[in-house]
């Protein structure tokens, strides 16, 4: 299954008709927002008519499935933009909707900077984005998948939810479970199960590397036994929304301090503690990855002292 990233400005007829000659049939659009301001506040330099010109386009074509990614608390964002967000995914009807929370690390990312975290809802008011988001996709048919994702009825997604085949991996949700994953390009990330790697961020260096032969590698990481186990726990709180230990093989790393951060939120009904696993309530889905966060070893060891849910979004 092959699938890309589309940036709707620079995404061109040529560029759908080649990829879709090599045999891929997926492709997933940057939108972020609709909104002119806010997309110039991010430097994302892109209008509602290039997103509309690449589905035409791609549809044309015929691409199977399209992917919209939609960001919820960007700076001076408002429920008027999320609504507005809405009513043009109504017209366009891509199959599959990813709505990320923004991650504001303007250390990271220096053209953040260019506003501050004044400009920034607060935790209540972005999570009350999100409801509004999710309350319109699903009025206008969308049904959610897992954690932050959305797709039609019809899309092979939603049948995988159904089904109990949802799998996740560096790119999202997928239909099916895969122990590869091929990242191709600048910056991107290949999983084969027990290794991640990571290529060169920047794409002179990428196509430098390239040009000479090599492997344009940059980091990776090679998967311990505890942290394939830890892994498995994770995914199946995320497509699952339940998780069990029953197998000894299966037992996550320190489990009774796993168990001890959890107390809290079982009390709040996020979660139901069972005898040899736990179970995710409805009301506890929104905190998937508060929730998954217990089990994180390496986390716990470098914050020792945070608390579970000091970030609710």
């Amino acid at each position: 299954d092959f699938s890309f990233e589309a940036h709707p400005a620079n995404t061109t007829l040529e560029h759908l008709q080649t990829l879709y000659d090599k045999g891929f049939r997926r492709l997933s659009i940057g939108v972020q927002d609709f909104n002119p301001g806010i997309l110039t506040l991010i430097n994302r330099r892109q209008t509602r008519q290039d997103v509309f010109r690449v589905v035409e386009q791609a549809r044309s074509i015929g691409y199977r499935s399209i992917n919209f990614d939609l960001i919820f608390g960007l700076p001076r964002q408002r429920p008027l933009d999320i609504e507005f967000n809405t009513e043009q995914v109504a017209l366009l009807k891509p199959e599959r909707i990813a709505f990320y929370s923004y991650a504001h690390v303007p250390w990271v990312k220096p053209s953040q900077r260019a506003y501050s975290e004044a400009d920034l809802p607060t935790a209540c008011q972005k999570r009350a984005l999100y409801e509004l988001g999710k309350q319109r996709l699903e009025a206008i048919g969308y049904r959610e998948i897992g954690l932050d994702h959305f797709a039609l009825p019809d899309d092979e997604l939603f049948r995988a939810r159904q089904h109990g085949t949802l799998h996740r991996n560096f790119m999202g949700y997928t239909p099916r479970p895969s122990r590869l994953l091929i990242g191709l390009g600048a910056s991107s990330i290949g999983d084969t199960w027990d290794a991640y790697a990571q290529n060169e961020k920047h794409v002179e260096a990428y196509q430098q590397r390239v040009a000479a032969g090599e492997l344009p590698l940059v980091k990776g990481h090679l998967l311990s036994p505890e942290e394939q186990i830890i892994r498995r726990h994770i995914l199946n709180l995320m497509c699952l929304f339940h998780t069990s230990w029953q197998d000894p093989s299966l037992r996550p790393p320190n489990l009774e301090r796993v168990l001890q951060r959890l107390e809290e939120p079982a009390r709040d009904g996020l979660l139901l503690l069972e005898e040899n696993g736990l179970r995710i309530t409805p009301e506890g889905r929104p905190f998937v990855r508060n929730i998954c966060l217990a089990f994180d070893f390496h986390f716990w060891e470098k914050r020792p002292q945070e608390q579970l849910f000091s970030k609710v979004v």
